[in-house]
């Protein structure tokens, strides 16, 4: 499947600003199952410094330097990408979990023991008692690992409530098992502490998920979100994607942009600024399939502006997803 991704963000300032840093993980990478056939992103007021490079991770991060006066701040990025469905073999035929535990261990086993950094805590995800063993209720020595991990997802998808009023991206992990909300960054931290503490390497997804209007409806633009999950790896398969948000295995709707140790690795914009005082923060994120050509192209309805979201008062800038 075909998808043009359109992510838009726009600062609006009491007060001027004066210069400000900023870095960027908005360009979706090549992988096993993505293509990214075109990516750019521009930024207003031009900035006098950009460049790009790959990060620790593989990620592609964008690095730009506002260093001249003004009172807003626009960054659009426009990709276009082509995205598989991943295919796996039945999940009771996957290997037990202890043997990828074993593998992570074995110090013959290179291209294993390299990823181990994936089943160390994180900023974001600490070590964690009750994350374990909520994780260890579905892996029972000697259940296989794709077995186990669909039964975690599923039980996540079950257990905790998503709501987007109940935590920020300054909420701790504890709370988050604690009172069973969040939004999907929440659940991806949840089910990396829950593997992590089993021993398994575990990763964050940063990206988008494209989301179908009801039955004879138009889809409204700016009304798609970022989106994320988590990956296991698993010898022989490479990493597998979870999204305990939706319950289901990403396929061909699901884009990823970045990959991390948690959400802090892979933040879609952050920076800092001096001055400017508080300012309001306006996302608008649109998802839309590419149709084939020689066919027409489905309605839209277009908004008069970017869905708002509330000012910030520390100088940086996080998006936090959902």
């Amino acid at each position: 499947m075909r998808l043009r991704i359109n992510h838009v963000t726009r600062y609006e300032y009491a007060e001027p600003v004066s210069l400000c840093h900023s870095i960027a993980h908005l360009k979706p990478p090549q992988t096993a199952r993505q293509r990214c056939l075109s990516s750019h992103i521009r930024v207003d007021p031009w900035p006098a410094v950009h460049r790009e490079h790959e990060d620790f991770f593989g990620n592609r991060v964008s690095y730009f330097s506002i260093q001249q006066a003004h009172d807003a701040l626009e960054v659009r990025a426009q990709s276009e990408v082509e995205v598989l469905a991943p295919t796996l073999p039945k999940p009771e035929a996957t290997q037990p979990w202890e043997r990828i535990v074993d593998r992570l261990h074995d110090r013959y086993d290179e291209p294993m023991t390299n990823l181990r950094i994936f089943t160390l805590p994180s900023p974001l995800v600490p070590p964690d008692a009750d994350a374990r063993a909520y994780a260890a209720e579905s892996f029972a020595p000697g259940r296989p690992i794709l077995e186990a991990t669909i039964e975690l997802m599923g039980r996540i998808y079950r257990d905790f409530v998503y709501d987007p009023t109940s935590t920020t991206i300054a909420t701790p992990l504890a709370e988050v098992m604690e009172q069973r909300k969040g939004v999907c960054q929440d659940f991806a931290h949840v089910a990396i502490a829950g593997l992590r503490g089993l021993g398994l390497a575990t990763r964050y997804v940063s990206g988008y998920l494209e989301t179908l209007p009801p039955p004879g409806q138009v889809k409204l633009q700016g009304a798609d979100a970022s989106h994320a999950w988590f990956s296991v790896l698993i010898p022989n398969l490479g990493w597998i994607d979870f999204d305990p948000t939706n319950d289901q295995i990403p396929g061909e709707q699901h884009i990823t942009t970045a990959v991390g140790r948690d959400f802090q690795d892979v933040t879609p914009l952050r920076g800092i600024f001096y001055g400017g005082g508080s300012h309001e923060l306006r996302v608008a994120v649109d998802v839309n399939r590419v149709p084939p050509e020689g066919s027409e192209a489905s309605d839209v309805e277009e908004p008069p502006t970017a869905s708002p979201q509330p000012p910030a008062s520390a100088p940086s800038s996080q998006s936090q997803s959902g």
